[in-house]
This record gives C-alpha cells, structure tokens and sequence, in this order.
C-alpha cells in the first residue's frame, strides 16, 4: 500500500529564520532566488524516540534504482517512556516513504531499554538489495537484524554472527563497491581492554566472518568512529583511544587502511602495520596535547577527542573531528585533518563557542571537502563549512530546522544526505544538499 508522500520543503541560506512552506515534491530541488546553495528538507512521517541520537553511528543508507533510494535507521517510541522500537524509514524516488519495523523472533516489533549514545542503529544494504541493522548494544550479545530479499520483512538473524555471546558496542557499517559489507565494533566488556574488530559479510555466500582485531591494548579501551571503502576495495577505519573500561572523552584519533586483496593493513602514508595495533603504533591523527589525561573520570574537564567522522577523495582519507584543548575554554572545536608529508595536517573548521557530538564529511568535486557540524545553541544549528584558500566559511545546511544530531551520506548522484534529529520535538528530517 503507498502511504503519501511526506510534505517537502526548499531552503537556502539566505532564508535561515523563514518557516518551512509546503512545497509540491516536483518542486522540492528547485534554487531560491538569489541562493548560493538550496537544501530539500523533508519531515520523515513517523515519530521518533528521543534516544535517537549518538555520534558514532551510521544510520544512513543510499541506492539507486531506478533513482535514489534513502533508507534511515531510527528508534521509535517503545512503549514506556524508557524504552524504543526501532525501524527503518525508506525514501523512494518519488518521495514515498515507507516503514520497516525490525522484528523479533516472536514477529513483533523489537524494544530495547533507552541508552543514549550507545542503543542507536545502524544500516547498510549489501549488493543484492539486502537490508541489515545493528541495533541498541551497549556490550550486549548482537542484536542484528536483516531482509531476506529485497522488500522483506527485517527481521532477527543475530545467531548468523561470530563471537557469540560477547559484549557489542559501537557498530558501525558500510557497504563496498562489490556488495560485501563491512562492519566495526568494540567487543567485550572487560574492566582491562575492550578491543576493536572488523568483520565482512560475503555478499556472494550471505555469510559474515571475522576479519581481524585491528586495534586493542591492556587498560584501552576502542572506540570505532567511521568506516568507508574504496573503487579499489581498500577499507578505511576511523577510531579513538580511552582508557578502559570507558568514558564520554576519548584521545589520539586513529586511522587504519585494510586491503582485502592482501590481507595486510597500513597507515596513511601506505606503511604495513601489525595489527592489532596499540596506541603507540597506530596512525594517530590528533595527538595528546598539553595538560591531557588518560582518565574515566566522566566530569573530566581536560583536552579530549568527542566524535569523528571520515570521507575519501579517491583512496586519500580526510577527517573531520571534535577536539578540546586546554586552551578553549570548555569547548569542543570541529578541525579537519588530511595526510601530509608522512603525518597529518590539521585546520580549525569552527572554534565560535560549543559543538554537540555530532558530525558529517563529505567529499565534493566543486567544493572540495564540506564538513558538517552542530553547534550547542541557536535556532539553526547545524552547518555546513567549506573551505577556500585554508579559511572555512559555514552555512546554515538546514534552516528553520531545530536538529540537533546529524548524520551525513553522500549518494552516487553527488547528493549529500542529511539525518536529521530534532531531540527535543521526536521529529526526524531528511535533507538533501
């Protein structure tokens, strides 16, 4: 049965306070007059709980068919206050939304118990049109959940993973050019380490395996921030470093490349590492700084890594992330990060007052790099930076929308697809820029 199309809406930066006006969806890409840049933004038409909201992970899924195909994993309201559903809306090309619950052995609608930050899905669709969510783990046994065949109903096949029966966090997912899937995750409960792991799903033999611990040591604990692959099949990782067994302030920001064709991983510059690697032998992006503690002390006011997130210009990774310095009076400022000369360099995108832990990057052919971010207060806050001749210049990516949680994919149009929480009023929008 269709359901009708959500109402669309158009946007530009030159209208940041104006109400959002019901546009016909024919109408919903056009330019306003005079705009430098226009966003479509769409109410998703089902609610949403307010635990919808974390920084690590990948709640968004593109495809084109006979056009785009959007797929968002959200929780809805579970039947008492502390407690979500969780589903996947789907966007057809036409508008259409659709609503996929993910289903439990008994047939109904799965409901987990609220954790914000750590209870929050995320979605791939491998190359036969499979849907597949992680869901609500915070070091729970996996709870997983896929379509047989496209257009079927998602349903429970957490017994289908390795390691069962350990502690999953963080899960994280992409899709590769060939259908595969890869999958990030800490893993384990311990109170001494809790290590990463990657894990593939052979699209060819509907079938997952573990592809190796890639980073774990005594007293740290892994926290897997982003993933992508490339035209070559080279998985990239993106991930911090805590103390173990946990805490909301990370450090040293890592990145880790994977060749499949190999087996081997490597660092940015292209070195061989020996995985799994330590904090003193990864690829480090963002190093300690002045002042900065290795501490579970969640009222720790020093320097720290909140959140990250990573694109691909071609197989080069670039980065954006959250960082607090001793110097920034309280405030996590956004940078963006790129390898140079055997290292990292680093540029400030926004240091004007407090971020929320939530960021988005993406790569563009006309605009080089754009990095998404959301600033602790205002009335639109969530941005969109470019940056020209190393000065970064933001917009407003979703005006008259009070998200405050982002997430960001781009499609294979050159589409940047906006997630887009608004926390304090259960509602979810789509954006497309």
């Amino acid at each position: 049965m269709r359901r009708p199309t959500a109402r669309a809406y158009t946007a530009s930066a030159a209208a940041l306070a104006a109400l959002l006006m019901p546009v016909p969806a024919a109408q919903a890409g056009t330019m306003a007059p005079g705009a430098a840049a226009a966003t479509v933004i769409e109410k998703v038409p089902y609610a949403m709980d307010s635990s919808n909201q974390a920084a690590w992970w990948t709640p968004v899924a593109t495809y084109k068919g006979r056009g785009q195909y959007t797929y968002f994993a959200f929780n809805e309201p579970g039947s008492t206050a502390a407690t979500h559903r969780p589903a996947i809306a789907r966007r057809d090309p036409d508008g259409v939304w659709s609503r996929l619950p993910l289903l439990d052995q008994s047939g109904q609608q799965a409901e987990f118990p609220d954790d914000n930050g750590h209870n929050q899905p995320s979605v791939a669709r491998d190359g036969s049109g499979r849907l597949h969510v992680f869901a609500s783990m915070h070091a729970n046994a996996w709870r997983y959940f896929r379509t047989e065949a496209p257009g079927g109903d998602v349903t429970d096949h957490a017994a289908e993973l390795p390691d069962q029966g350990q502690g999953i966090t963080y899960p994280i997912v992409t899709t590769a050019p060939n259908g595969d899937l890869y999958l990030a995750a800490r893993v384990g409960a311990g109170a001494d380490q809790r290590p990463g792991k990657l894990y593939r799903w052979d699209n060819a033999t509907a079938r997952w395996s573990v592809v190796a611990t890639f980073a774990g040591a005594l007293n740290r604990s892994v926290y897997p921030d982003d993933l992508m692959v490339d035209a070559a099949g080279r998985v990239h990782l993106l991930y911090e470093w805590a103390k173990a067994p946990a805490t909301g302030f990370r450090h040293q920001l890592s990145y880790l490349r994977y060749d499949p064709a190999t087996g081997a991983f490597a660092n940015s510059a292209g070195a061989a590492v020996t995985t799994p690697v330590a904090p003193g032998t990864s690829d480090v992006i963002q190093e300690l700084t002045a002042g900065e503690e290795w501490s579970i002390d969640n009222a720790y006011t020093g320097p720290a890594v909140q959140s990250a997130k990573l694109t691909l210009d071609g197989s080069t990774p670039k980065v954006a992330y959250r960082y607090r310095s001793a110097d920034s009076g309280g405030n996590f400022r956004v940078y963006y990060a790129y390898p140079s000369g055997g290292g990292w360099a680093r540029q400030t995108v926004y240091a004007g007052g407090q971020t929320a832990a939530a960021l988005g990057i993406t790569w563009d052919e006309t605009d080089t790099e754009r990095v998404y971010y959301v600033t602790g207060s205002g009335t639109d806050r969530v941005f969109a930076a470019t940056e020209s001749g190393g000065t970064w210049t933001a917009q407003s990516a979703a005006p008259g929308v009070s998200a405050d949680r982002l997430a960001v994919r781009r499609d294979s149009d050159g589409n940047d697809v906006l997630y887009l929480p608004d926390t304090a009023h259960n509602a979810l929008y789509y954006g497309r820029r």
